[in-house]
């Protein structure tokens, strides 16, 4: 008599018992974001955490990247640096030499005082006091001070202006702010030394009577003036975030 039972089937066996090792291998390690499950969780996480740090120093570089300049830029700045150099020379001319008034047979300076003797020579002294002028002894020794330390502060403002442009990094825009910052400075002591030599010498006045050293004094204080306003200005508009905002 023969039994109606089927034979087990070896294959169908077999490829059961690897779809349970399968299924314990995804209860194992599981799929993060749709990863295969083969993958450990512990090696996915350090991929993205190494992608992570890749991305963060790249935006790090990016950031820290030397800014490009355009040629008007760098040529402004050229001419500026040329502008204050010509205004350190002038003023150290100016105030090294000293006379800078001519007036009623006197010659009126930061360091003598000189008058016309009989045969057309000049008689220099340094004492102030012999031009019977209330206070003009310390007065001037104020002014000459004022003067001669403006030409100091815009030696290091044009030192920290030209090291802004030669070694060009991240703090060179502060180094430019520093400098010319350091030119107004020596604009407002070389005008206040100008300003109180005019006003000791009101009474002695006289368009015609200024000498060639004082219109040099003269136009090195505009210098400053106008070279230190320029440089801040300058730097405030090719800032990076501003040329980001007019894009």
């Amino acid at each position: 008599m023969r039994s109606n039972a089927r034979a087990p089937n070896p294959s169908a066996n077999y490829w059961h018992g690897w779809e349970e090792v399968m299924k314990d291998e995804t209860n194992i390690y599981g799929g993060l974001h749709g990863s295969p499950s083969w993958m450990p969780i512990s090696s996915l996480e350090g991929a993205e955490v190494s992608m992570t740090a890749i991305a963060v120093q790249a935006q790090h570089l990016v950031a820290h990247r030397r800014p490009k300049r355009s040629f008007f830029e760098t040529f402004i700045r050229s001419l500026i640096i040329l502008c204050v150099a010509i205004a350190i020379v002038l003023s150290s001319i100016s105030v090294c030499d000293g006379h800078w008034l001519f007036a009623k047979g006197k010659l009126f300076g930061l360091w003598h005082l000189c008058a016309i003797g009989n045969n057309s020579a000049l008689k220099c002294t340094t004492s102030l006091t012999l031009a019977n002028i209330s206070g003009l002894n310390v007065g001037m020794t104020l002014a000459r001070s004022m003067v001669s330390f403006a030409v100091v502060v815009a030696i290091f403002g044009l030192e920290l202006l030209m090291v802004s442009q030669v070694c060009e990094d991240i703090s060179s825009r502060k180094k430019w702010s520093m400098g010319s910052v350091l030119i107004l400075l020596s604009f407002l002591l070389s005008f206040s030394g100008v300003l109180s030599f005019l006003i000791l010498l009101r009474d002695y006045i006289n368009f015609m009577g200024f000498t060639l050293t004082y219109w040099c004094e003269f136009i090195a204080t505009f210098l400053f003036f106008l070279n230190g306003i320029s440089g801040l200005h300058l730097n405030t508009i090719t800032f990076p975030q501003n040329r980001m905002r007019k894009n």
